[in-house]
């Protein structure tokens, strides 16, 4: 199922992709894509709203992971964000333990998965982020959006 809404500004992407973390389970992969600025990191940002995340979530550019620890309904759960953009070959990802984190049992987030689309797992959700406008984003979910809770 795919699922198309139209963001006018950062706030209405943040809670498009708070509903959207709503629907996520442990050992989930989201593949976040879209160009420059087009709000990978703020829809990140919403995710990491929903799993009370209390550190400021950045774009990890430089770093290639950010590890943010979090919670939802008492239990502690951690989301890794990734930002694949400088990456130049799949043996990058490997180095870094990739498999360790897309199929452990934390929530994994990876901003520009385009550039590696054969490394995620099977059961990647997608979201794709398009500007249409000065502050319009298109999202684009694949996997459906069903407003509910997920459990741990």
């Amino acid at each position: 199922m795919t699922k198309n809404f139209l963001s006018r500004g950062s706030e209405e992407t943040r809670e498009y992709a708070r509903q959207f973390a709503c629907t996520l389970q442990r050992g989930d992969a989201v593949a976040l894509t879209g160009g420059l600025g087009a709000g990978k990191t703020e829809f990140t940002r919403g995710i990491a709203d929903v799993f009370n995340v209390s550190a400021d979530v950045t774009s990890p550019t430089f770093t290639l992971l950010n590890i943010y620890n979090g919670t939802w309904r008492g239990e502690s759960v951690s989301l890794y964000h990734f930002d694949w953009y400088r990456l130049e070959t799949r043996n990058e990802l490997y180095n870094i333990g990739i498999d360790e984190y897309l199929y452990g049992d934390g929530i994994s987030i990876i901003e520009w998965a385009d550039r590696f689309l054969d490394a995620l797992p099977k059961h990647s959700r997608r979201v794709n982020i398009d500007v249409v406008g000065e502050t319009e984003r298109l999202i684009i979910i694949e996997g459906g959006l069903p407003i509910a809770r997920a459990t741990f």
